[in-house]
Formats: structure tokens, C-alpha cells, sequence
């Protein structure tokens, strides 16, 4: 499914939805919440475009301290098991505080249907390219919104994405947007074992992104991921490679139980940070801490359960 399908579907979802829609949509004031030291934490609504109705996306704001502008860092959430309205939100606070302190503003939107965001969650199926495009429209809605932030420089962007958020960050990467340097992916994909041939779904849709692929990419998968056993992972990157996808892999073996928590997990950091520092230097980026990182302890992620290494299994039929 191209682009131009995808939205045609998502078009007619919204119109047959618009009911939920209207229900689901809710519009509060910025919400200041206490972060970790040395960085603000903001919850906002940005509002995405759904046919003739406005939606709104409920979306964590990290910044470091002073007016900026600064860099940006979209970082785009797993798929939690059960109903994505009842995931929390998401807020990888350690991950962010280490970004923040490298001089990036980093922005969290929960998708469409996720934890508080308005509408419902499209799932297109198993048909897995078209997912990650209808995912990748919330990522155009938030740019559009923090590119107007007076604190956000919009010609320094970097998108990335752990799990669901990965393969969502992989299919914006097909779409021109001013200002994006860079793609990070951490063990992106979206399996779905109700599906024939799940496997060579996401493969074949990878393969779609890396022939559509307009930025440079940096890509981590490790040995023992319960979601893509080997050689999944090198399929996958295979796939887009030889689609025309400029990308680079990191794979970083084994990992505690499940190398698909990578990311989100303390213990991480030394894995991934390194790897993006030299990304975002190629990218000709700020590396490299540039004020003390501070951490916050018992938030983010982990509590949400969007980083639970079970988290992206999408078992109900779509």
C-alpha cells in the first residue's frame, strides 16, 4: 500500500469513526510537571488534523534550561499489549534527561488512540507498511506544532523510535519534512502472530521504507530479542538496504533476558549512547553531554509498560 492509500483509508476510518472521535478528543491547558533535575517537563495537547475534525495528541515536552533554540529529538513510543488507550504515556525519563543534557529539546507524542491522545488506534490489519505510515502522520502533526516553539530550532531535527516506535520513525523516513537530519531506531517492528507470514510482512514493509528512504538511519537490534529471533534483524536491514535505505546497524548481542528492553533499560545507556553521539556528529549535531545528567527515579517508561519486552505483541485481530 502506497502513501495515497494509506491515507485514503485513514480518511475513511476517521469518517466512519467521527463519533469517537468527538468523544475521545479533549483539550487542556499545558501541564508543568516536576522532571528531573536540570530539565522541565511539560505535558501538552498538540492538535493533528483527522478529516473535518481536530484531534488532539497528548505529548511530554523535556527542555533543558535557558531560551534556546535548541535541537530537537522526536522520540516515538512502543505498543503496549491490551488496548492502546489504556497505555499510559510515556515518558522515558532517563533516556530524555541524557538527551537534554547533550542540549536537545526531546518531545514524546502518544499516538492517535494511545493513553490520553484523541481518536482511535488504526491498525491496519497486517498489513504492517500501512501502520507505520498512519503512524508516521502523528510525527508530521507534532513537527508542525514544535517547529513553532520559539525554543526549537526547525532546521536541527532527529526522529527516533524504540518497538512500534521504531518501525513508525522508519516510515516517516519517507516523507520529506524541513529541518530532519536523522532516523534512530531501536528495535523497531510490529509483530503480529495472527497474521501468515508476519515475518515476511514487516520485512517486505521495511523494504518499502528503505526504497522511499530520505535520511540517514542508525539502527540497534541485539542477539536475543523474543520479538525478532535471528536473522530477523538482519533481514530486515537487509531489505532496506538493498531497497536504496542509507543505514547502519548496531548489533549488540546479548542483552539481560530480552534485548528488545535495551533501550529503555538502565543499563542501556552505555550500549546506545556512544553509537548516537557518533550519529549525530556525522549529522554535524551537538554530541556529547554538555551539562550534568540527572536522572529521574521510578518514571518513564518502564512504569508506563511501554517498554515491558512484551510490549508491541498486537494479539487481537484487526
Amino acid at each position: 500500500m502506497n502513501r495515497k492509500s494509506a491515507r485514503t483509508w485513514r480518511s475513511a476510518w476517521a469518517a466512519a469513526g467521527c463519533a469517537l472521535l468527538l468523544a475521545a478528543a479533549h483539550a487542556s491547558e499545558p501541564a508543568a510537571a516536576a522532571g528531573p533535575s536540570g530539565m522541565s517537563e511539560t505535558v501538552v495537547d498538540v492538535p493533528k488534523s483527522a478529516g473535518i475534525f481536530t484531534i488532539k495528541l497528548e505529548t511530554t515536552i523535556y527542555k533543558p534550561a535557558g531560551d534556546g533554540p535548541f535541537p530537537l529529538i522526536v522520540l516515538n513510543h512502543g505498543k503496549a499489549r491490551g488496548k492502546a488507550s489504556f497505555q499510559a504515556r510515556a515518558r522515558y525519563s532517563e533516556q530524555a534527561a541524557a538527551l537534554v543534557a547533550r542540549g536537545y529539546v526531546v518531545v514524546i507524542p502518544m499516538r492517535q488512540g494511545f493513553s490520553r491522545s484523541g481518536g482511535a488506534y488504526i491498525g491496519s490489519g497486517c498489513n504492517v507498511e500501512a501502520n507505520g505510515i498512519v503512524q508516521a502522520e502523528d510525527v508530521v502533526a507534532t513537527l508542525d506544532y514544535m517547529t513553532q516553539q520559539p525554543y526549537v530550532d526547525r532546521d536541527r531535527i532527529v526522529v527516533m523510535g524504540q518497538s512500534h516506535g521504531g518501525l513508525t520513525t522508519l516510515a516517516f523516513g519517507t516523507m520529506a519534512y524541513p529541518g530532519v537530519r536523522g532516523l534512530v531506531n531501536f528495535a523497531g517492528g510490529l509483530r503480529n502472530d495472527t497474521c501468515v507470514d508476519w515475518e515476511g510482512n514487516l520485512v517486505r514493509a521495511f523494504e518499502t521504507y528503505g526504497r522511499q528512504a530520505r535520511y540517514p538511519s542508525l539502527w540497534f537490534y541485539g542477539d536475543n530479542d523474543s520479538y525478532w529471533p535471528r536473522p530477523m534483524p538482519e533481514d530486515m536491514f537487509a531489505a532496506y538496504s538493498r531497497a536504496g535505505g542509507k543505514a547502519r546497524l548496531v548489533d549488540f548481542g546479548k542483552f539481560k533476558n530480552d534485548s528488545h528492553g535495551m533501550f529503555a533499560s538502565h543499563a542501556g545507556l552505555a550500549i546506545w549512547l556512544p553509537q548516537v553521539d557518533a550519529f549525530l556528529r556525522e549529522l554535524g549535531l551537538p554530541a556529547g553531554p554538555v551539562s550534568p545528567v540527572q536522572t529521574a527515579t521510578g518514571s518513564g517508561a518502564e512504569a508506563s509498560g511501554a517498554d515491558d519486552p512484551k510490549a508491541d505483541t498486537n494479539k487481537d485481530p484487526e
